[in-house]
């Protein structure tokens, strides 16, 4: 197990041998307010985009549903008529950067979320730690109306007209602490300045999202086959939080599995997916878009591995919420 899991795991646990990093969380605290003041007071220069920049991150290490909501608002505004553009860091990927991301880019390249999002939408993207460099990118190949940043909520080089702030209820705040103490990126107050989306099946505010999960399918087959929820599966799983689906696999009925985790972003191999066995492997689209290229380098490779899709849906309140903002932005929704 690596370090980076161990403390995730830490984490999820609340560990309360955590505080043993504390002076580290203080120093960390430091330095991001005095980064953010640098940014402020002019010292650091802040990049303006020509056309209006949301954001849609969180507060949090790992996941919280950020990319599904992404997905679908960008299959929202589309079908709108409004031209949009994507930017991201491209974690995960090699580059070199920045990068386009097509329909064939692979995620040794520019990242497996960004591969997922695309491949979900056709949407215009554009990776790299640069997003001065992404935007150009992509201004210089379209014509839009807004460029939505997969995270960088903390990236203060960046300004931005539009943030919405992923609040995943289910996993929580934790222990309220910042990094390395606890997995916040910035303190809890955070959540005043934006619009907050509240993630949780039973939300608590008018603005909330939930992911509704869909019929799984087979990832290495063109055959349309039931999926039975009563085999023993392999859950390979590579993403923030993988409890979440551990959970949806339980909401399917599948009940028996063993767990086979990986950090999130995780550049899988054929070794991590052979086991003694012949018994399936479920596991989500975010790594299904790893374990793909593996598949067409073995096409010999015959365990079944299943796929888990899900999709956000946002509360009515939402869709009026961004109306709004976009009008005031002088983005017209059709």
């Amino acid at each position: 197990m690596s370090v980076a899991q161990f403390i995730q795991n830490a984490w999820n646990r609340q560990a309360k041998w955590l505080i043993v990093l504390r002076p580290l969380s203080c120093l960390y605290h430091f330095g991001f307010w005095a980064n953010q003041k640098l940014y402020e007071k002019g010292i650091k220069a802040v990049y303006t985009a020509p056309v209006p920049v949301m954001i849609i991150g969180n507060i949090t290490v790992g996941g919280s549903g950020k990319t599904p909501l992404l997905i679908h608002l960008v299959n929202y505004l589309q079908s709108k008529n409004v031209r949009v553009g994507i930017i991201s860091r491209g974690y995960g990927g090699k580059g070199p950067f920045p990068a386009y991301v097509g329909l064939n880019a692979i995620p040794e390249q520019v990242g497996d979320e960004p591969c997922l999002i695309v491949q979900s939408t056709g949407v215009a993207m554009a990776v790299g730690s640069s997003r001065q460099q992404s935007i150009e990118l992509l201004l210089a190949k379209h014509e839009l109306d807004l460029i939505i940043s997969d995270d960088g909520l903390q990236h203060h080089a960046l300004a931005r007209q539009l943030e919405w702030i992923v609040l995943d209820r289910n996993r929580g705040l934790g222990n309220e602490k910042l990094l390395p103490e606890g997995y916040l990126r910035e303190p809890k107050s955070r959540l005043n300045i934006g619009t907050v989306i509240e993630h949780a099946a039973q939300p608590e505010t008018e603005l909330n999202m939930h992911l509704e999960v869909a019929e799984p399918y087979l990832l290495n087959s063109d055959e349309i086959r039931r999926f039975d929820p009563q085999q023993d599966f392999y859950a390979v799983v590579g993403i923030g939080f993988p409890q979440r689906f551990y959970r949806t696999l339980e909401s399917l009925g599948v009940q028996q599995f063993q767990c086979h985790e990986f950090p999130d972003h995780y550049d899988y191999d054929l070794t991590d997916i052979q086991f003694e066995d012949s018994n399936p492997i479920i596991t989500t689209e975010k790594d299904a878009v790893k374990l793909l290229p593996i598949l067409k380098q073995h096409p010999d490779f015959n365990r079944e591995i299943w796929v888990v899709p899900v999709e956000a849906v946002l509360s009515s309140a939402c869709y009026r919420v961004l109306n709004q903002q976009l009008a005031d932005l002088g983005i017209s929704i059709e």
